[in-house]
């Protein structure tokens, strides 16, 4: 997965999140980035056909864009559920926010066979709570 990719993983998510088009300066806070690199990528994304931005409206992804952010999710989710349900790996979203870039299709499907993904992903995941309903993780009990 690459940096466009990313951004339009996060489009996407910001899209269902605000159930329209995705603000860039939520999008440049997602990312963590600064709205003027925010704005730079946006413009690459509409250069590929994958995003069309309306200023002071927002950026939307294309049908094509659409296609792209889901594939992007859903090696998301596996490297997720692969980091955290396999791994055991205690701060495995900010791992897998790290690997996300690094890893390519054939080895998110080798993951994908390990970690037996539902059907149903990419729409497992849950924007509003950063995760896949389907991870196995046991909720810390408060402390005595």
């Amino acid at each position: 997965m690459n940096t466009a990719d990313q951004y339009v993983k996060a489009i996407y998510l910001l899209q269902q999140m605000e159930d329209g088009p995705a603000a860039t300066g939520a999008l440049a806070d997602m990312l963590d980035v600064s709205p003027a690199s925010a704005n730079e990528m946006i413009g690459k994304l509409e250069q590929r056909g994958l995003a069309e931005h309306e200023k002071y409206k927002g950026v939307q992804l294309t049908d094509e864009g659409i296609v792209r952010a889901r594939d992007a999710l859903r090696t998301y989710c596996i490297i997720e559920r692969f980091l955290a349900n396999v791994l055991d790996v205690e701060e495995f979203r900010a791992e897998a926010r790290e690997l996300e870039s690094v890893i390519d299709d054939t080895v998110a499907e080798r993951l994908d066979t390990i970690i037996d993904r539902h059907a149903e992903c990419p729409d497992c995941f849950d924007p509003e709570t950063d995760a896949c309903r389907y991870l196995e993780v046991e909720s810390e009990s408060p402390a005595d």
